[in-house]
């Protein structure tokens, strides 16, 4: 199975930017939604961000709306999540996957199981601290 590589996390203070990329090697994403998870320590794994297909239509939890961006570059097949205005509570471990179903307009419940996406990251660290 390809794999997605995340990368672009680290330890920033609150009120501080980041910008996680997703990106593989040996496989075009065009054909794909793309999502970006997250899971914090001791939570269940929730839905942080989505784009379609083709479209570029986007999708945000109400938790980053505005403070978060996703995007993509199909010519590079990467999708990017930049994170501005960091809270401490935008502490996990981010994770990204592409899937080539169409995900519910309720960013709440989507499916978080790596196994229903057909590409998976192996996750990586983001720390909000002062």
């Amino acid at each position: 199975q390809f794999k997605l590589v995340e990368s672009g996390g680290g330890l920033v203070r609150p009120g501080g930017s980041l910008r996680l990329s997703c990106t593989t090697s040996g496989l075009i994403l065009v054909d794909y939604n793309l999502f970006w998870f997250r899971q914090a320590p001791g939570k269940e794994r929730e839905g942080v961000s989505y784009i379609m297909r083709y479209s570029s239509r986007t999708n945000y939890a109400d938790s980053v709306k505005g403070r978060f961006t996703i995007s993509r570059d199909d010519v590079k097949s990467t999708v990017y999540l930049q994170m501005s205005s960091l809270k401490p509570e935008d502490t996990a471990v981010y994770y990204c996957g592409a899937a080539d179903w169409t995900p519910d307009p309720n960013i709440e419940t989507l499916v978080s199981s790596e196994g229903r996406y057909r590409f998976w990251g192996q996750g990586i660290q983001v720390a909000v601290s002062a």
